[in-house]
């Protein structure tokens, strides 16, 4: 009895490691995307032999650009605020800022803190009377705003417009 030979699959060697090529599948889509969208800018008309020499030696540009994953030694600095002066995001509180600050000032009021203020006719709920406290400015906090590289800005709650 023999057996059938199997018939081996021939699989091609490849040196490259794998996050190479996850590195380089993502910058080839990145720049065939790039590449159509400068062509598709002037619409119908193909583009010019200059046109064409200008896009591939701004690819080339690019291919060659070195890739920064991660910096390790960058301790995060705080930034002053000088002058009231906000350097890192908006001049006003941010809508998630504000519900962050309403909703931690209306837990410690409904735990009992002391208002600031007087308290409204109107007001029925903690939520109410943390609303009127921060349209006032009376909330001692300070909003820490964080950038990508570790450095922040502590900036009071009196700085924002």
């Amino acid at each position: 009895m023999s057996s059938p030979e199997e018939p081996q699959l021939a699989t091609p060697e490849t040196e490259i490691s794998e996050g190479e090529v996850d590195a380089n599948l993502g910058l080839n889509k990145a720049l065939d995307t790039y590449r159509k969208l400068i062509e598709k800018k002037d619409g119908k008309e193909p583009l010019s032999e200059k046109d064409q020499a200008n896009l591939e030696d701004k690819i080339k540009e690019i291919e060659e650009r070195e890739v920064v994953e991660k910096i390790d030694d960058h301790d995060p600095v705080e930034i002053p605020c000088e002058k009231g002066k906000i350097t890192i995001g908006p001049p006003t509180l941010t809508r998630f800022e504000q519900a962050r600050i309403m909703g931690a000032r209306a837990l410690q009021l409904s735990l009992g803190a002391p208002p600031f203020i007087t308290i409204p006719k109107n007001a029925r709920i903690s939520l109410d009377i943390s609303m009127e406290e921060l349209e006032q400015k009376v909330i001692p906090i300070t909003i820490r705003r964080v950038l990508p590289n570790g450095d922040y800005q502590n900036i009071p709650i009196d700085y924002f417009a």
